[in-house]
């Protein structure tokens, strides 16, 4: 039993999902954000290493050969995959994991390590969705319709997670993720693999 615990985030572009973890990471340093992958160009602001690792198409697949990623898949033609060894070393020395991927990669994820928590992050409504998508000025009408199709096609399976946030207030929504960030840390399982000299008591008969 590893120490560390496992977040899975998931949500459809345009929920606030990005927003929300920065948001969680200032108020709780007990949790470490994992590093994708991706094939995808860098947006404006972002840098290689912190919002994910840039690479091109070969050396992903080649990573993907070597049986590396844990998890991967192909989100709007582009490829995002999260590290196995890192993942497993950081759970081992005791942080907190949070993965931000798409309701593929949790599958495949929660094969690998089933006492994962899930966190699935619901916008108020689609025509909210719609509304955040066209604030961010960089995608075209084409680009925004996709998303908007992609994002019905992703809330299809919010059922799968054990948690749901509806984040209409983003105040309200971080309040509900640092909620179920804590109450995850209290299942048994996880307090005995962190506090065993508290559960000795299990060893003496």
């Amino acid at each position: 039993m590893t120490t560390g615990s496992l977040f899975i985030i998931s949500a459809p572009s345009g929920a606030g999902k990005t927003t929300l973890v920065g948001r969680l990471m200032a108020a709780d340093s007990r949790v470490v954000h994992s590093v994708s992958y991706t094939t995808r160009s860098p947006r404006p602001g972002e840098e290689d290493g912190r919002e994910y690792h840039f690479i091109d198409v070969q050396t992903f697949l080649a990573i993907r050969e070597r049986g590396e990623f844990m998890e991967w898949a192909e989100v709007h033609g582009n490829f995002y995959g999260t590290s196995r060894v890192w993942l497993e070393e950081s759970m081992k020395s005791g942080s907190d994991v949070l993965l931000e991927i798409d309701w593929q990669g949790a599958q495949q994820v929660r094969r690998t390590f089933p006492e994962a928590v899930s966190i699935f992050i619901l916008p108020p409504s689609i025509a909210e969705l719609e509304r955040r998508l066209r604030t961010r000025g960089s995608d075209s009408e084409d680009v925004i319709a996709r998303r908007v199709a992609g994002a019905l096609g992703e809330m299809r399976h919010v059922n799968e997670f054990d948690f749901v946030i509806i984040n209409k207030d983003l105040n309200v929504a971080l309040g509900d993720l640092l909620a179920a960030v804590h109450s995850a840390r209290l299942r048994f399982p996880r307090q005995r693999a962190r506090h065993p000299d508290v559960f000795s008591f299990f060893d003496q008969d």
